[in-house]
């Protein structure tokens, strides 16, 4: 596939690999499922590539349902009236497995958490290679900030692990604390539907603070990171490192009844220092097939130039 794309065997510019996972999609599924139609594939993204955030499996999970779909492998969920529609679970199932495999042409041997995530949305639970799904957790707003300060995964774990096999009796601890991080976390974020009560917000903040130490501890936090947290944490708020570290993005927690004054200055803040900072929101949807009439005028407008 690289020879055929004129890809050379040392190029892992995010466009090639890009180019080699959809010629392998488009090229595997027709064979098991059948051709698939002529069409014009049209890639508009909002998510920095290499910056933490899936942009990738963002594109194999979009790619995947959109080739299985034009072939017939699974369904169109979409009905006349209807502006969103999503596919049954089993649908989802097969979306997944065959994102997985255009996360494998990208990256390798990727853990299939984020393929997982773009698939079902909401929040998943991710242990030892096990993927569930955590039930009834509520939508939180975040402010998400990129840093810009480009990074390995690989060379992080790497140094992770270097880390483990020289001070085990140190590492694991730390290690076992941000499990137990994790585990209230799940908690909390399950009782908060059920009984949506303000209380939960402090406690959410404690954890990301401790984790966001622990994340030093064992090496892949960065200065960019420290500041991030610093500023956010002058104006009441919260933050910890998403994805490798290493700087990379990093999520700041916003209360329900965080001023919009205070969500602005903290924004201008942290563009001040250079970084791309957005609202949003963590806990949505997974993969979402929409009509026309329901897209956004940036896309539209994308989908008008090709």
């Amino acid at each position: 596939l690289r020879e055929f794309a004129g890809i050379t065997a040392e190029s892992s510019a995010p466009e090639s690999l890009a180019t080699l996972a959809f010629l392998y999609m488009c090229l595997a599924i027709s064979a098991k499922y059948g051709d698939v139609p002529s069409v014009d594939i049209v890639v508009w993204s909002e998510l920095p590539a290499g910056a933490g955030l899936g942009s990738s499996a963002a594109y194999s999970v979009c790619l995947a349902a959109a080739l299985l779909t034009a072939c017939g492998a699974i369904a169109c969920p979409l009905t006349e009236g209807e502006s969103t529609a999503r596919w049954t679970e089993e649908e989802l199932s097969l979306i997944n497995s065959w994102a997985f495999q255009g996360e494998r042409v990208i990256h390798g041997n990727p853990s299939g958490v984020d393929n997982a995530v773009g698939t079902w949305g909401g929040a998943l639970r991710y242990q030892s290679g096990k993927i569930t799904s955590l039930k009834r957790v509520p939508t939180l707003r975040i402010l998400l900030t990129n840093t810009k300060v480009p990074r390995s995964t690989k060379v992080l774990v790497a140094d992770v692990k270097d880390k483990i096999l020289k001070f085990p009796a140190i590492m694991n601890p730390v290690l076992d604390s941000i499990n137990a991080i994790s585990q209230e976390c799940q908690s909390v974020l399950e009782a908060m539907p059920g009984n949506p009560s303000p209380e939960y917000y402090p406690v959410l903040e404690e954890l990301f603070d401790i984790n966001q130490h622990h994340l030093n501890v064992i090496g892949v936090g960065h200065p960019s990171l420290d500041r991030l947290c610093r500023v956010t944490a002058s104006h009441g708020l919260h933050s910890k490192l998403t994805g490798a570290g290493g700087g990379g993005c990093g999520i700041t927690l916003l209360r329900p009844d965080t001023s919009p004054l205070a969500v602005e200055a903290a924004k201008r803040d942290l563009c001040a220092c250079g970084f791309e900072c957005w609202e949003t929101n963590i806990g949505a949807p997974g993969v979402t097939l929409h009509s026309s009439s329901a897209l956004k005028a940036e896309v539209l407008h994308a989908l008008s130039m090709s």
